[in-house]
């Protein structure tokens, strides 16, 4: 089974809704989220867009990337630029990529929706083609 770690700043927002969508959708792929600046809240647009799916579950929060400094991951990934500038060194990833996706936090609903698409199609594409 991979290990994956999806690093956003806040992790309120996107990181938190690509950890839902790989754990769900990509087999034999085990997800974590964190935040470089967490906001230690899950953005209420992203748990609903989520929950809208059946994807939402309480395993699900904002947490400092600190937490896996020291754990082994087979892909970083980015999915903002502040975090891919601001993301410490991961010694034990085999691999790190920036994805980078629009911040919705402060726009509509229907932006959150958009998001969890895009995300999911590209999300997926990577996991398939690996």
């Amino acid at each position: 089974m991979k290990k994956v770690l999806i690093i956003c700043t806040g992790n309120s927002c996107r990181s938190i809704i690509a950890e839902a969508l790989i754990n769900n959708y990509c087999k034999n792929v085990k997800a974590f989220s964190a935040g470089s600046k967490p906001k230690g809240v899950v953005h209420p647009y992203a748990k609903k867009v989520l929950e809208e799916d059946g994807l939402w579950n309480d395993s699900l929060f904002s947490k400092p990337i600190e937490k896996f400094l020291n754990e082994k991951f087979d892909i970083v990934i980015t999915v903002c630029d502040n975090a891919k500038e601001t993301c410490p060194f991961f010694p034990n990833a085999e691999k790190v990529i920036h994805l980078p996706f629009e911040d919705p936090d402060g726009k509509s609903l229907d932006l959150f929706r958009k998001l969890k698409d895009n995300m999911k199609d590209k999300l997926i594409k990577i996991f398939s083609a690996s």
